[in-house]
């Protein structure tokens, strides 16, 4: 019997009728068509995908269990390094990563991983068996560590990742959230229709019954400083606080009314529940006529959240071509499914109003030249090419920086000019006792590199407190 060459497809909603709603655009698999994937794993012994993880799931032995028919047993596998797999398997950009790697990809499509997570996940939560292993947290557990405090700043990826493998080892963890409620880019920045809140809820539920404390409402390096949580015995601090200063252009027009980041834009979106109470588009308002300016999976996504709210019209504007844009291939052509049109090859250079509101955005055409420092084509202007187009809102998502408030805010704290925490390659900072990790150092990334430095992190912290000289 020969092998499937292309991934088992995942059922969609038809694009007409999700661009009217806030629900899931993929369904998932079904039992069946999570038994023909499976199929197609050739159990490679030297476990590229595994290498190509950043929180190491054992990926053969998961998908073994499936096609073994415990899909209980290949949830526990996942754990044992992914508190987070429901997510992941909804967002994570597998096709860089361990797909990427696959051998099965050499001559076809990969294996589909990342659907397959996605269906151990969803089986378990539905079942109520989605929780880890209590005899293989028992076996984590180093008796030198237990009861000994350790404090998580942020409980986005990184600080969930991070205060769950603390709490497997015994430790006494406590996070501090500034906002109202966990989760940070995976609640507030990822719309509804890729990652439902649910999921967030159940996900974070199960971190806590591991023991880890949250305190939200906690704004450190303001309400909190770190000194004063080492104050209150904590022998070790981790800050996963993410990215969430937005960049902007530098181009005239910036301030006019209808311009957002897509930070704020889609915070906003997630605040006021517009998944919720769809027949009300209040959150933001949109206009017909709505350009993106960025082509990363945040553009994407503020794309097609522009199109919920009631959007005629939306762009993307890149300054490069189409094989140079960031985003997963996956929400690239979800969002031309859904009508959203790519004007590629095309800069910005002024935002253009009437009475304070915005009316037009002036850009400019571009053509690639030699690679830059990326690896990729760097873009060029075309003298006198600029052209105009008739827009009601502009969200702008090229990125965003660390919010300085902590970090201004912490003695013998170095970092880099943008703003981000200095690290080493153990993810310790400059100052002893804490570490960091996530876009707080790398800048915005993805949610699963933001979740291999939690884990990095998670070590370096234990070893820290194995050697200290006061170890009880």
């Amino acid at each position: 019997m020969s092998l499937q060459k292309k991934k088992t497809p995942m059922r969609e909603q038809d694009p007409k009728e999700r661009i009217k709603n806030y629900k899931e655009v993929p369904f998932g698999y079904t039992d069946q068509e999570a038994l023909m994937e499976v199929e197609r794993c050739l159990q490679c012994k030297h476990q590229p995908c595994v290498d190509g993880c950043p929180v190491k799931v054992p990926i053969p032995q998961f998908i073994q269990a499936i096609k073994d028919g415990d899909v209980v047993e290949a949830n526990q596998i996942i754990k044992t390094k992914n508190s987070l797999p429901a997510v992941c398997g909804r967002v994570c950009p597998q096709e860089e990563q361990c797909e990427d790697l696959c051998v099965m990809g050499i001559k076809n499509e990969p294996v589909a991983i990342g659907r397959l997570e996605r269906y151990v996940s969803d089986y378990n939560m539905e079942r109520g068996s989605d929780k880890s292993s209590s005899k293989e947290i028992e076996k984590m557990k180093i008796p030198e560590l237990k009861g000994r405090k350790v404090a998580v700043i942020g409980s986005g990826p990184a600080g969930l990742t991070a205060a769950a493998d603390l709490a497997k080892y015994g430790l006494k963890v406590t996070i501090f959230e500034a906002l109202h409620d966990t989760g940070g880019v995976l609640r507030y920045g990822i719309p509804e229709f890729r990652l439902p809140k649910t999921i967030v809820d159940k996900e974070v539920e199960s971190i806590k019954e591991l023991g880890v404390e949250i305190k939200l409402n906690v704004v450190v390096g303001k309400s909190l400083t770190v000194d004063e949580i080492f104050e209150q015995g904590y022998e070790s601090v981790f800050i996963g606080v993410g990215a969430g200063l937005p960049r902007f252009l530098g181009i005239p027009g910036e301030n006019l009314n209808g311009v957002y980041s897509a930070n704020e834009f889609l915070t906003r979106v997630n605040l006021m529940k517009a998944f919720k109470y769809p027949e009300y588009k209040t959150p933001v308002i949109v206009g017909d006529k709505v350009a993106v300016v960025g082509a990363g999976n945040v553009a994407m996504d503020s794309a097609r959240t522009a199109k919920r709210l009631g959007a005629e019209d939306v762009f993307i504007v890149y300054r490069r071509s189409r094989n140079q844009m960031p985003a997963r291939s996956e929400e690239i052509h979800h969002s031309e499914e859904e009508g959203i049109e790519l004007r590629l090859l095309n800069n910005p250079v002024a935002i253009h109003g009437k009475d304070g509101c915005i009316d037009k955005m002036e850009c400019l055409k571009m053509e690639l030249g030699e690679k830059d420092d990326s690896g990729r084509r760097r873009p060029i202007p075309i003298e006198k090419s600029n052209w105009v187009i008739d827009v009601d809102t502009v969200i702008i998502a090229i990125g965003q920086n660390p919010n300085p408030l902590l970090t201004k805010n912490t003695k013998d704290l170095d970092i880099e000019s943008w703003g981000g925490i200095i690290v080493d390659d153990t993810q310790q900072t400059s100052r002893e006792g804490v570490y960091a990790g996530g876009d707080v150092v790398t800048g915005a990334a993805t949610v699963i590199k933001a979740m291999g430095a939690g884990k990095q992190a998670v070590e370096s912290i234990k070893d820290y407190l194995l050697n200290k000289k006061d170890n009880k």
